[in-house]
């Protein structure tokens, strides 16, 4: 009986021991699959910091200006004054052509200029001699009236008349004078204008420089007989080709994205490896107009080339600052996301509820947008698969450090060699 009293005792005891360990261990499991229940996420913190987009493009320079020097008059090439390489200067003679009959006219046209002036001061005697004609008839006609007045019947009616017929006729004289004058000064007018003109078309038997250059092309020789260009498509060969390389331009293809960037004096980096120089430049000019077949536009740089260190065909590396945000508030792409036509967030609160909310984006990389409004810094965001969580759900946080500036470097588009040609030899072939 004692033994069994004992069991009892002791059982007695260790079921509410038992039940205590039980319900311990019930707890716990209720804990842990709550604990289970939380989704997790990735998420990023908002910086303060800044975005740059850098735009590279490999650059071609190219002449200023490219001329076919043409003389305007036909004539035998007497002398040529230059060879390919030679700079030469603006106003430079650049050859001399020979044209005998030129010279002949030339000659003729200061005759006539020597024949009226001759005539106007011929007219101009005849002028004053019958102007004084004029005035002794007149005069006696004026007599003869006056003492027909004071005396009728004393002067003849007939030797009036006669008088009178005379005063008209001098003075009618006296005008064509004056009209043969100026017609002689007409003819001076163009006989001078005639002069003026051979004498300019002798002048161009000096071929000269339009501008300072270099000369990359000869096409003639002392003897040759030159024609005249007459117009821009006439095929006849030029003298000399003239490039303009004091001053050069330096030519890049922008990509259609990037075309919205491009201002007038927005500086460029740029690097001729051929010669080892680096200097900055700015844009001079684009073409506003987007190639068709490339979807790229010509953008300029005017580079100074007074050494003439860079040979015109030399390419270039170059880099443009296409956008850039400093100071600004930044975050990951990846926690954009565009909700209809609206960029949106999904940000944690501080009691880890999710928060759906508006944002308006700045400029974007290809890791970080600014965010102009809607996010400040130390705000948290949810990267990627926010499909996954809804408006005020709980989530576990896993912090991603994320860089809080970036630099863009985008290349751009490859240099048309072939319409780069075609340009500078003055247009399709």
């Amino acid at each position: 009986m004692r033994k069994i009293a004992s069991f009892l005792l002791i059982a007695g005891i260790s079921l509410p021991v038992a039940s205590g360990i039980l319900a311990c261990h019930s707890g716990d499991g209720e804990n842990t699959n709550h604990a289970s229940d939380t989704p997790t996420a990735q998420v990023a913190t908002a910086q303060r910091g800044a975005i740059s987009h850098t735009l590279r493009l490999a650059g071609q320079f190219q002449p200023f200006q490219v001329v076919d020097v043409h003389p305007k008059v036909t004539g035998y090439m007497t002398k040529i004054n230059v060879d390919i390489g030679d700079r030469v200067h603006k106003g430079q003679t650049l050859a001399v052509l020979e044209i005998p009959e030129l010279t002949a006219q030339l000659q003729g046209t200061v005759y006539d200029v020597q024949r009226t002036k001759d005539d106007i001061v011929r007219a101009k005697h005849e002028i004053s001699r019958d102007e004084a004609t004029h005035a002794a008839l007149h005069a006696d006609y004026q007599r003869l009236l006056e003492t027909s007045k004071a005396q009728p019947g004393l002067i003849a009616q007939q030797e009036l008349d006669d008088a009178q017929g005379r005063d008209l006729s001098s003075a009618a004289q006296v005008d064509a004078a004056k009209s043969a004058e100026a017609s002689a000064e007409q003819h001076a007018q163009m006989a001078n204008s005639d002069n003026k003109r051979i004498q300019a078309m002798q002048n161009y038997t000096d071929v000269v420089s339009p501008f300072d250059g270099v000369v990359v092309w000869r096409y003639a020789d002392t003897g040759a007989l030159i024609q005249s260009g007459d117009n821009s498509n006439d095929s006849n060969l030029p003298i000399v080709k003239l490039s303009q390389s004091g001053l050069l331009r330096l030519r890049m293809p922008v990509p259609e994205n990037d075309v919205k960037y491009v201002h007038i004096g927005d500086p460029m980096q740029v690097r001729v490896d051929a010669i080892g120089r680096t200097f900055t430049g700015k844009v001079v000019r684009f073409t506003r107009e987007v190639d068709f077949e490339t979807r790229t536009m010509e953008t300029e740089v005017d580079v100074e080339n007074k050494d003439l260190s860079i040979t015109p065909g030399m390419y270039a590396d170059t880099q443009m600052q296409l956008a850039t945000a400093k100071n600004v508030v930044t975050i990951p792409v990846d926690s954009i996301v565009l909700s209809g036509d609206q960029d949106t967030v999904y940000m944690l609160g501080a009691d880890n509820h999710v928060h759906i909310r508006p944002v308006t984006v700045g400029i974007r990389g290809s890791k970080l947008a600014e965010i102009e409004s809607g996010v400040q810094p130390g705000d948290r965001v949810i990267l990627g698969g926010q499909e996954k969580y809804h408006d005020d759900q709980e989530i576990k946080p896993l912090l991603v450090n994320e860089p809080a500036s970036e630099n863009v470097n985008e290349l751009g588009g490859v240099i048309d060699v072939k319409a780069e040609e075609q340009q500078s030899n003055g247009g399709p072939q």
